[in-house]
């Protein structure tokens, strides 16, 4: 199955990708280009419909939705580090039936991929919520959020092998929808919890959710989080979000999406050599809300000095010899 939107040869506009293919697959889902923003970072879409071109992007991811609307974890729920984002915001979201009748045609007609975020509290939730994406219609694919490092239950699916698989084979026997599986980092083995989604008929995994992490105000003597502990995000998980790409991309033989850190071609350009068929940008959306689009318009050059023609040319074509 692929997506719902027709494949176009390069995004619309005045993108320049002469001789230049952007087109990549998640197996089942079709991708114009591998530019994505990440769940939880550029909203339903309509909040950035005036500073981004969205039919420029290759897909969106909203916001995370759970079956039942939740309020989220207590404040503070943000705090900015010295090269990153700590976050700790619980999954707030108005539930499964006000996003499909409140956001999702708003979504389905902006021209790109619309990849849908859902996290359950156990294998029946996610069961449910992907039923009810699927015979909603206009969705393109699913991501199931196994790994929210901030949140009560759904972490244990990204953590154990057994567990992941047997969410994603349920969510696999009961939907249509293209699946992936976003991966936790938290884990020793980040390359078995990969294969246990690929066993279980994952289309694709994405590596990787935010870092466990923490903060605290050394002079009140308290945590600065209200929930104590966050995911963080940005520059400074780079380096874990491509070691965790490699590995994994040695592990499986399905497609690979690179999360962790992305905000410049260069770093566009690591995760696609290093193994990730496409990428999702994130926390930089907060600071240059325009960054995904600018991406989408750079990536042909780079991929041109490669001496490649397509962006399937250049993926996984790290070379691990020593230098000469």
């Amino acid at each position: 199955m692929s997506s719902t939107h027709p494949v176009q040869n390069q995004p619309s506009g005045d993108v320049d990708s002469t001789a230049v293919d952007l087109r990549v697959n998640l197996g089942r889902l079709s991708l114009k280009n591998p530019i994505l923003v990440a769940s939880g970072t550029f909203g339903y879409a309509r909040e950035m419909e005036k500073i981004v071109r969205l039919d420029a992007l290759g897909g969106i991811l909203p916001k995370t939705i759970t079956l039942n609307p939740r309020p989220g974890n207590a404040p503070w729920r943000t705090v900015e580090t010295s090269a990153g984002l700590l976050n700790s915001i619980g999954l707030d979201n108005d539930g499964i039936e006000s996003f499909l009748q409140t956001h999702l045609q708003y979504l389905q007609n902006t021209g790109s991929a619309v990849i849908v975020s859902v996290a359950g509290k156990n294998r029946d939730e996610f069961v449910q919520l992907a039923r009810k994406v699927d015979a909603a219609g206009g969705a393109d694919a699913l991501e199931l959020n196994i790994s929210c490092p901030n949140v009560s239950g759904g972490v244990d699916f990204g953590t154990d092998p057994s567990m992941c698989r047997e969410v994603i084979e349920a969510v696999r026997d009961n939907c249509n929808l293209p699946i992936l599986a976003k991966l936790t980092p938290n884990v020793t083995r980040i390359a078995e919890i990969a294969q246990a989604a690929a066993d279980g008929g994952a289309d694709a995994v994405c590596c990787i959710n935010t870092v466990l992490g923490m903060a605290v105000d050394w002079q009140r003597q308290r945590p600065m989080l209200g929930n104590i502990l966050g995911g963080l995000s940005g520059p400074a998980i780079k380096p874990i979000a491509l070691r965790c790409v490699f590995q994994v991309a040695q592990s499986v033989s399905i497609p690979i999406v690179g999360i962790g850190g992305i905000a410049t071609l260069d770093d566009v350009m690591e995760f696609l050599v290093t193994g990730a068929t496409c990428v999702q940008i994130g926390t930089a959306n907060y600071y240059d809300p325009t960054v995904s689009e600018r991406l989408v318009h750079e990536l042909p050059s780079a991929i041109r000095r490669l001496g490649a023609s397509r962006v399937t040319d250049v993926v996984g074509t790290l070379k691990t010899t020593p230098n000469p």
